[in-house]
C-alpha cells in the first residue's frame, strides 16, 4: 500500500516548472502547522534541490521535532517568528508563502480580536518586507471560508456568499476577506506580485495538538481506540483535499498562477457530509459513531456554512489533478500517525 512519503515523492514527477526555484531563498511562515509543515516537507524532499529553505514559526520546539531529519542540512533553516510583529532579518526571500493562521474554532471563540489582527498585520508585515528586500512573489494561504454561506451554487472564485459581520465566529472568514483585499491593494498600489489560494477542509497527519477541528477529532477517537463522538447532524457538506494534493496546488499557483488572481483548493471526488467523513474514519477504525450534545461555547465556535463545494476549473487549469479515492488517502493519515 502506498505511503504518506509515497505522496510527497509523486509530487516531483508532476509537470512543475520547479527550476524557477533555482537559488531561491523560500519563506514559509505557519511552518509547523498542516499545510505549512507539509509544504515545508515536499520542498526539502526534492531530489534537484537546488534553493533554500526557511521555515518560521512561533514554537521552536515543535519546529525542531517536526523537522529533526533537516537539521544538519545547510540550506534548511528554522526562524522564530510572530506575525503579529514585523519582520527583522536581512535575507532576501525570493519567495513568501504566508500559511501561518490559527483556524482553531476554540480560539476563534475565546481570542477573536487576536485572529483579525494576525490575519491583516501579518499580510502586511510580510508583504512590506518583501517589498524593500527584492521579492519575486508572495503567495498568500487564505480559506475557503471567505465564502460564507451561499446559496446552493458550487463556489468559484468570483463568488461572494453572506458573512454575519457582527458575530465573533466571523473573526476569521472576515480577516481572511480583508486580507485578502489588502493583497490587491498592494498589488495595485505598489506592484507587489501576489497570489492567493482558498483551500477547503483540509486533512492529513500532521495536524498540531491544538487543532480540533472536526476530522483531526475523529482521527484522535480512533487512534485511542474510542469510538468517534459526533456533537451535531453531521449534515454540512464540505469540500475536502489531502495535504500533500493540497501543497501540490500550493506549488502550481506560485509557479504558474497569475498574479492578482485567487484559486480554490479542493478535490473534486471528495464532497462529504461531517456525517460521512465520521463513518468513513469509523470503517478506517473499526469504531462506532456516537452522539453527545455539544456545549454553548463549542457550538459558538462551529462553522455555520451548511454547504461548502467548491469549483477548481481555475486550478485545473494550471495543469493540477488528483488521483485516487479519499478513503485511501485517510487510511494513509491514519497509519502515518499511528506509525509517528
Amino acid at each position: 500500500m502506498k505511503t504518506y512519503r509515497d505522496d510527497i515523492l509523486q509530487i516531483f514527477s508532476e509537470d512543475l516548472p520547479l527550476g524557477d526555484l533555482t537559488g531561491a531563498n523560500i519563506l514559509i511562515t505557519g511552518a509547523t502547522g498542516l499545510i505549512g509543515s507539509t509544504l515545508v516537507e515536499v520542498l526539502m524532499s526534492n531530489p534537484h534541490r537546488d534553493y533554500s529553505v526557511y521555515a518560521a514559526g512561533r514554537n521552536m520546539e515543535r519546529a525542531r521535532r517536526r523537522f529533526a531529519e533537516y537539521a544538519a542540512v545547510d540550506s534548511f533553516h528554522i526562524m522564530s517568528y510572530d506575525v503579529m510583529s514585523p519582520l527583522q532579518s536581512t535575507v532576501r526571500f525570493d519567495y513568501i508563502v504566508h500559511a501561518a493562521s490559527n483556524a482553531s474554532p476554540n480560539t476563534f471563540v475565546h481570542s477573536p480580536v487576536e485572529i483579525v489582527k494576525a490575519n491583516i498585520l501579518g499580510v502586511s508585515n510580510l508583504v512590506e518586507y518583501g517589498l524593500h528586500h527584492g521579492m519575486k512573489r508572495f503567495l498568500y494561504v487564505s480559506s475557503g471560508e471567505v465564502y460564507g454561506e451561499g446559496d446552493g451554487r458550487i463556489i468559484t472564485e468570483d463568488y461572494s456568499g453572506y458573512v454575519d459581520c457582527l458575530s465573533p465566529r466571523s473573526c476569521y472568514p472576515s480577516s481572511k476577506r480583508a486580507a485578502e483585499t489588502l493583497c490587491a491593494s498592494y498589488a495595485s498600489e505598489y506592484g507587489a506580485d501576489c497570489v492567493i489560494v482558498r483551500p477547503c477542509h483540509v486533512y492529513g497527519p500532521h495536524f498540531t495538538e491544538s487543532d480540533n477541528r472536526v476530522y483531526a477529532q475523529f482521527i484522535r477517537n480512533i487512534l485511542k481506540g474510542e469510538d468517534i463522538v459526533l456533537k451535531s447532524s453531521g449534515q454540512q457538506l464540505r469540500s475536502w483535499c489531502y495535504v500533500v494534493d493540497c501543497v501540490s496546488a500550493l506549488l502550481h499557483v506560485l509557479l504558474k498562477g497569475t498574479s492578482g488572481e485567487a484559486y480554490n483548493i479542493a478535490d473534486p471526488s471528495s464532497v462529504l457530509t461531517i456525517r460521512q467523513l465520521a463513518e468513513m474514519l469509523s470503517e478506517i477504525g473499526n469504531r462506532k459513531v456516537v452522539m453527545e450534545v455539544p456545549s454553548e461555547a463549542e457550538k459558538s465556535g462551529y462553522n455555520p456554512v451548511s454547504k461548502s463545494v467548491f469549483s477548481v476549473d481555475k486550478l485545473e487549469a494550471l495543469g493540477w489533478k488528483v488521483s485516487e479515492d479519499m478513503s485511501d488517502k485517510m487510511r494513509r493519515t491514519v497509519e502515518c500517525l499511528r506509525n509517528s
